[in-house]
């Protein structure tokens, strides 16, 4: 059975040490978040991943979820009392507003707590997953009504919330929806209509399951300026708050998916069912977006996850599997053969492993920080720019996240050789796990195409601009250390690449948009490099500057220093490959004819 251990120290070091989140203990939410309290919630979360969550993570893989004749559902063995375990612990609370039941917590530890619930059990924490996007969304534009009603008992998680928007014939063209709302006497709609590929649209964790739903009422634009959105209860509520009758929704069927098969990912009938209106009429698909940002983000965290337990199984085998000999000799001449870390593609695939997941946990916090202090720093301006920052890393965060997190999943299940191949050893879920990653909450390419096609223009281009002026500032000022300065100058190459491709982009793409459409996810993967560069020269001062004092854990910071040595030198030169390829246009790309790419006779 496949292992995971909750990567504490490393989570500490970065929330800690790089983020210092202590040095923000003025701003709301951050006075409780005191070193003590922080070690705390890693400590405490990180035990309950890896003793109650991961060992029901292959068990449930293997079992999956099943629906019955009553259109109900059974989550696999033991996923209930693990749900109450997290439940009562009060997980899901952490980061939640404090006047609806939650601790008001900084959002990092937030992102923490997911991290390790998604490296356990990707699945598991699909269930109470979108619930804090559903909150968001309430908060945002539910009515006063709406949000006590049903906001205090989702951050409990006595209640889950999901998202409905997919359909049949519609996934990322919203404005295809036929999902209808017909208004009735009472001030509530009637919803009728099939969504498809609802994560945890039905399970028996909890009662009751608040649908978020898209629709178009009657007489509304045939696009997308005529979608609404509207908040559907499994279960009808009552005045005293008491759930009643249930509502006109039922699970039809439960997807048969290549992963993630523990999550009941089900087709959603809608016969007549009851709803009501979440903020304005035909402005929903921006209400809709304030869900789907905030799991763009953890999606990105479950990308990376998934590479991070694959990488601790593969460290795992390459330290105890024998194979062959060191090439410079043998490492342990009285034994047969030696363990097969000492072979140099091994330590390629474990070093471009460690790179990823160590440098991707930093973006991923940062980013958490970033969310904290588009709404919590002390002057408009600073949060202006935190916000400005947040939505110009989201599409970084989800899709080359998770492009990287499953070519990583794929690297650790190839150090195994033909066991990886073999299901008992677990790594070919990880694998099958981290590919949906890629595909939900919008697939890469439409991630690629937010960043350029939006995002870098947004606002006249501030937000790239002063990503820009972030990384060059301190790039060059480390420029002349002696340690740090190797790490920076090939970040500085890499961001001129960057800048090298915005310009590119903003002299080829106005006149010929396919040139935009074709280097989207080059430009996408050239700023996931320069972000990852960033982290890790970050990391690598603070390592150097412990060092400096005389720290106890001198091989803790040591490894921190050749690791951003090794992403310098093994993953910023890509950088200049991608923005040539990206210079390449799309004549190439969009020349053949249609019928040029069947291949049958």
């Amino acid at each position: 059975m496949p292992i995971y251990s909750a990567p504490a120290r490393d989570t500490r070091f970065v929330v800690n040490e790089v983020l210092d989140l202590a040095s923000y203990a003025g701003l709301p939410g951050f006075e409780s978040a005191t070193p003590d309290m922080i070690d705390t919630v890693i400590n405490e979360a990180g035990k309950f991943c890896s003793e109650v969550l991961a060992p029901l993570n292959q068990p449930g893989d293997e079992h999956g979820c099943t629906r019955h004749e009553d259109g109900s559902v059974t989550t696999p063995p033991g996923f209930k009392e693990a749900f109450e375990q997290f439940r009562e612990a009060g997980w899901g609370t952490i980061s939640a507003p404090e006047e609806f039941g939650g601790q008001g917590m900084p959002h990092v530890l937030g992102f923490v707590i997911e991290e390790f619930i998604s490296s356990a059990n990707q699945a598991f924490g699909m269930y109470p997953g979108l619930t804090n996007g559903a909150v968001s969304a309430l908060l945002a534009k539910g009515s006063p009504e709406q949000q006590a009603k049903y906001v205090p008992k989702m951050i409990a998680n006595e209640w889950l919330g999901t998202m409905n928007l997919t359909e049949p014939q519609c996934g990322t063209d919203l404005g295809l929806i036929r999902t209808k709302a017909e208004p009735q006497a009472d001030g509530s709609y009637a919803i009728t209509g099939t969504k498809i590929f609802i994560s945890a649209g039905e399970h028996d964790l909890t009662d009751q399951i608040v649908h978020l739903v898209l629709a178009k009422t009657p007489g509304a634009p045939d696009s997308t300026k005529g979608i609404s959105l509207f908040v559907v209860p499994k279960l009808l509520v009552n005045d005293d708050g008491s759930l009643g009758d249930r509502n006109g929704v039922s699970c039809g069927s439960i997807e048969h998916k290549m992963g993630i098969h523990a999550n009941s990912t089900c087709v959603l009938n809608y016969d007549g069912a009851k709803g009501w209106l979440v903020g304005e009429e035909n402005k929903g698909l921006a209400a809709m977006f304030i869900m789907m940002n905030a799991a763009r983000l953890g999606v990105g965290i479950q990308g990376f996850s998934q590479a991070e337990a694959a990488y601790q199984n593969a460290v795992a085998y390459a330290l105890d599997r024998r194979q062959g000999r060191a090439l410079t000799g043998p490492s342990e001449p009285e034994e047969k053969a030696d363990p097969i870390i000492v072979h140099p593609d091994v330590r390629r695939m474990l070093m471009d492993g460690k790179a990823f997941t160590e440098g991707f946990r930093a973006l991923a916090l940062w980013g958490a920080l970033l969310v904290d202090l588009s709404h919590k720093a002390e002057t408009e301006e600073e949060r202006a720019e935190a916000d400005l920052l947040l939505g110009l890393m989201t599409p970084v965060i989800k899709g080359y996240g998770t492009d990287k997190g499953f070519e990583t999943a794929v690297n650790m299940q190839q150090v195994f050789g033909g066991h990886g191949y073999i299901k008992e050893w677990g790594m070919e879920q990880f694998v099958r796990d981290a590919r949906i990653t890629q595909i939900y909450e919008g697939t890469n390419g439409i991630q690629a195409m937010d960043l350029c096609g939006r995002k870098l223009a947004q606002n006249g281009g501030a937000a790239v601009q002063a990503f820009f002026k972030l990384v060059g500032e301190e790039a060059s000022a480390a420029k002349g250390d002696e340690t740090l300065g190797p790490i920076a100058e090939r970040l500085e190459k890499a961001l001129n690449e960057q800048q090298a491709a915005t310009m590119w982009f903003m002299q080829n793409a106005m006149q010929n948009p396919n040139n935009l459409g074709a280097g989207a996810h080059h430009y996408m993967h050239i700023m996931g490099i320069v972000t990852l560069g960033l982290m890790w020269l970050r990391m690598a001062r603070v390592a150097q500057e412990k060092l400096a004092e005389g720290v106890e854990d001198k091989a803790f910071y040591e490894a921190k220093l050749v690791t951003a040595r090794y992403y310098a030198e093994r993953f910023m030169p890509d950088a200049g490959a991608l923005r040539r390829k990206l210079e390449a246009g799309s004549e190439a790309v969009m020349a053949l004819g249609e019928e040029a790419f069947s291949t049958a006779a």
